[in-house]
């Protein structure tokens, strides 16, 4: 995951002062020393890290850490709020053209993902905007870019104009802009030609194009992988052309985070989008507060909130919430909530995004197969429209069925079916408030928890079906309580159940009155609860 060595080194900086009811100057001093080491090990261009950890000690010294009641707290404030200015401080948005069509020139070097990132942004605007964009190929040098770009704009259902390799890739901009104009597309996306490195030749082609085009936007792609070299790369090109802002790739798969704290600093360009994976909707607007704050392993709810939204229909968490309250979930209500919970990304993702997760030892090896999930959805696809409706049905004639046409075993079909049944006695004591039934389905004894936490009967567990609008889970109620061990495969149920339950427990007591107050207004289910 993106920033997760850098994550653990900070936390490991503030929980040596944790505790303490002041802080010296001395100790200023030695925790400044440790971040400016993380820093440095996350590949963070030196010129940032000297400027961040300036920006830090000045304000830290000052009263604003030393005379304060909580300054672990404090500090871990400033901290946040100086990477979040290193970061760009405000969300860049796309610059708009008065009238269509608002024209995007994507460059990079050769690898970057600068054709794979076009056709992601061509999605991304269809999905929010309802945008009609069109794809111009003018990759003259690599015929693999142009099939590469047809094959996605087949796949989103998106134009895509080309002359093949024979034509400058100034002619092939021209005639694509006269189709846009003439069939009133509202953004035009250039994937232009990369270098294994920058060169004279690639520069001065870019600058015929950028002359050619008058692009709105012109969006430097970097593979997020290079580190602090990113800042380099991202200099040279907005040197020769002015870059208007910059898209980090393969940002899922950099785990120290120098190109993000580097490029903003030292270009002074921002970062717009960042790529987070493989598949076609693996694309995020770039939050530098919402950054931070995964940086410093305090969760992101909001960009969870708004991955959740894209998959939810409020009418429908409705229905499921009655259903589950009811006792009726069933096998194709599953699938359809696997489904949606898959089309949100990796689970050990979403699972990080809760805050005090990131840094929680239980997931720091969690992988969820998706030969796994396959399996189980394999199961439930070799039953009979009836069966899927009524599990009832299923004896062990239709289960021996189901495991050879599933390719599983009669065990496995077994395991599968009953986690499912725990699982809908589990979310109907949630549902309902028992909170000791839904606890012990999960495998947790409530009498080993702490004797000071309030009573289990007594809680109105009616706050964490709370929801946001347009079917959001309500997180902040949950505190972290999910268990997927009964849908996803007994071995996380030792890792994640016992760990979240406890934490929700803890937490319960003191949000569980911020909680009332929202959900009144607020639909009462979601996939995240189902799970």
């Amino acid at each position: 995951m993106a920033f997760e060595s850098l994550t653990e080194r900070l936390q490991g900086v503030f929980k040596n002062i944790r505790g303490k009811k002041k802080l010296s100057e001395k100790d200023v001093q030695e925790v400044t020393k440790e971040i400016r080491l993380a820093l440095l090990e996350a590949d963070v261009a030196l010129p940032v890290v000297k400027t961040f950890i300036k920006r830090v000690r000045e304000r830290a010294v000052g009263h604003e850490i030393i005379d304060t009641l909580d300054p672990t707290q404090q500090i871990v404030k400033i901290v946040n709020e100086e990477l979040t200015e290193i970061l760009g401080s405000e969300t860049a948005v796309i610059e708009k053209s008065p009238k269509i069509p608002t024209i995007i020139m994507m460059v990079g070097l050769q690898g970057a993902g600068k054709t794979t990132f076009a056709g992601k942004l061509a999605n991304k605007l269809i999905k929010e905007e309802n945008a009609r964009p069109l794809m111009i190929a003018a990759d003259i040098y690599r015929p693999a870019a142009i099939d590469q770009l047809k094959t996605l704009g087949q796949q989103i259902n998106v134009p895509v104009f080309d002359l093949g390799t024979e034509q400058p890739a100034t002619e092939i901009v021209r005639q694509g802009l006269a189709l846009a104009k003439e069939q009133h597309n509202d953004y035009v996306i250039i994937d232009t030609a990369g270098r294994l490195q920058i060169d004279e030749k690639l520069m001065q082609e870019l600058q015929d194009v950028k002359e050619l085009a008058q692009p709105n936007e012109i969006l430097l792609v970097v593979d997020a992988m290079i580190g602090q070299e990113a800042a380099n790369v991202a200099r040279e090109f907005n040197a020769q052309l002015e870059v208007t802002g910059v898209i980090l790739t393969k940002i899922d798969g950099d785990t120290r985070g120098g190109a993000a704290l580097s490029v903003r600093e030292i270009t002074g360009k921002p970062i717009k989008f960042t790529g987070t994976g493989e598949k076609i909707t693996d694309i995020e607007t770039f939050h530098p507060d919402r950054m931070a704050s995964r940086i410093l392993g305090m969760g992101d709810l909001l960009t969870l909130i708004e991955k959740a939204s894209q998959e939810y229909d409020e009418k429908r968490s409705a229905e499921l919430a009655e259903k589950m309250r009811e006792n009726t979930f069933d096998f194709n209500d599953f699938i359809e909530q696997l489904e949606q919970m898959q089309n949100m990304g990796p689970m050990e993702d979403i699972l990080k995004m809760l805050p005090g997760m990131a840094s929680n030892p239980a997931l720091k090896n969690l992988k969820i197969d998706e030969k796994d999930i396959a399996r189980r959805k394999a199961i439930v696809y070799s039953m009979t429209p009836a069966e899927r409706e009524n599990p009832d049905l299923l004896n062990p004639s239709r289960r021996r069925r189901i495991a050879a046409g599933s390719g599983n075993s009669f065990v496995e079909v077994n395991k599968f079916i009953k986690d499912f049944n725990q699982a809908k006695s589990m979310m109907q004591g949630v549902m309902s408030g028992d909170m000791t039934k839904a606890m012990r389905q999960m495998g947790i004894d409530p009498n080993n928890l702490p004797k000071d936490m309030p009573g289990l009967d007594g809680m109105d567990m009616s706050a964490l079906q709370g929801m946001g609008g347009n079917g959001m889970p309500d997180l902040s109620a949950l505190g972290g309580d999910m268990d997927f061990s009964q849908m996803l495969g007994g071995g996380l149920k030792g890792k994640v159940g016992s760990f979240a339950m406890k934490q929700a427990m803890k937490r319960q007591a003191n949000k569980i009155k911020k909680a009332k107050k929202n959900v009144k207004n607020k639909v009462k289910t979601g996939v995240i609860q189902f799970f």
